[in-house]
C-alpha cells in the first residue's frame, strides 16, 4: 500500500512521510529507473535499531580487545571460547555462534590454513608461530553484531606477517568505499585488486552479509566485484566486510566429520579480518571491529 505524504513514516520516526523519507525514496526509484539494484526498505535500519545494534558492538568490541591482551601460546582454543562466553553473558549478552544452526561452540577459532569456521577444541593448542582468526558474533537486546580479527601467536614468519597484514589492509581500504550512492560491487573490486596485486587469493564464494536484527540478512558481500556494479549503498544499510584470503590457490573444502570447519585444499595459510560497518548520510560508521 502507498504511503501518502502526510502518513506517519515507514522508518518508525514518528514523522511525516514527506518530511522523512519521501525524498529518499523518490532517489531511491530514479536509480531503480536506471536498473540499478536497490535496498528494500527492511534493510535500511531506523536509528533506534543503529543505536542497538551499536551497543551490541561495543560489547563485540570488548570482548576481543578482553581476547587480545590474554591469547598467548600454549592456551587452546577451548579456553579462548570459554573466556569470550563468560564475558559476553557476564555483560548481559549472548553469543550468537552457540547453538545456531548446530555449531557447538560460542565463537569461531581459525588456526593457520583454517578459513572459517574453525570450532575451539580443549586439544588444539597455540603453537609460537601460528596464526588465527578469532570470530565473535554478540547478541544485545536483540540486536547482533559481528566481527573478527587475526592474532600472531609469538614469533611469526614474515610470510605470515605479510597475509595478515595484506588482508588487513584490503579492508581499510575497502572502508574507504563505503559511501551513500555507491555501489557494493566497489567493496569486492579494491580488496581483490589489493590482494591479487600481493600474489594472494580472496575466496568468492564465501564472504560477507547484512547484519543487525538477525545474524545473516541481505546483501551478500562479494570480495570479488567489479566497480559499479551491484547493490546502491545507501544510509542506514548495515553489513560485515570479511575477506578469507588465501596464501595459496583460492579452492577449499570443508570438513566432513564437523559439517563446519573449512580449510584451504591445498594446505596454505588463510587470513581474515571483519568489520560490522553503518553506511550514513556523509560515509561509514564502524560499529565493531
Amino acid at each position: 500500500m502507498k504511503i501518502g505524504r502526510n502518513d506517519p513514516c515507514w522508518c518508525g520516526s514518528g514523522k511525516k512521510y514527506k518530511a522523512c523519507h519521501a525524498a529518499f525514496d523518490e532517489k531511491l526509484e530514479a536509480y531503480k529507473a536506471k536498473r540499478i539494484p536497490v535496498p528494500s526498505h527492511k534493510l535500511i535500519k531506523t536509528p533506534e535499531q543503529l543505536e542497538g545494534i551499536r551497543k551490541a558492538g561495543e560489547l563485540n568490541t570488548a570482548v576481543l580487545d578482553m581476547i587480545a591482551e590474554k591469547i598467548k601460546a600454549g592456551m587452546s582454543t577451548e579456553e579462548i571460547n570459554r573466556l569470550a562466553h563468560d564475558y559476553i553473558v557476564a555483560h548481559g549478552g549472548i553469543p550468537a555462534c552457540l547453538g545456531y544452526q548446530g555449531f557447538p561452540k560460542s565463537i569461531c577459532t581459525s588456526v593457520n590454513d583454517v578459513i572459517c569456521h574453525g570450532i575451539p577444541d580443549e586439544n588444539e593448542i597455540l603453537q609460537d608461530g601460528d596464526i588465527i582468526n578469532v570470530d565473535v558474533t554478540t547478541i544485545l537486546n536483540g540486536y547482533y553484531a559481528d566481527a573478527s580479527r587475526m592474532f600472531l601467536i609469538g614469533e611469526v614468519s614474515e610470510e605470515a606477517q605479510k597475509l595478515v597484514a595484506v588482508t588487513k589492509e584490503s579492508v581499510d581500504l575497502a572502508l574507504k568505499e563505503v559511501k551513500p550512492w555507491g555501489r557494493l560491487g566497489n567493496i569486492g573490486a579494491v580488496i581483490s585488486e589489493h590482494i591479487h596485486k600481493n600474489g594472494y587469493t580472496v575466496l568468492r564464494d564465501i564472504g560477507g552479509h547484512g547484519v543487525g536484527n538477525d545474524f545473516h540478512e541481505d546483501p551478500y558481500v562479494c570480495h570479488v566485484a567489479k566497480r559499479d556494479t551491484g547493490m546502491l549503498l545507501v544510509p542506514g544499510m548495515v553489513f560485515t566486510i570479511e575477506p578469507m584470503v588465501n596464501e595459496g590457490e583460492e579452492d577449499f573444502y570443508q570438513d566432513e566429520e564437523n559439517g563446519w570447519t573449512i580449510y584451504t585444499e591445498d594446505g596454505s595459510l588463510s587470513a581474515q579480518w571483519e568489520y560490522t560497518v553503518a553506511v550514513t548520510e556523509d560515509g561509514f560508521e564502524i560499529l565493531t571491529h
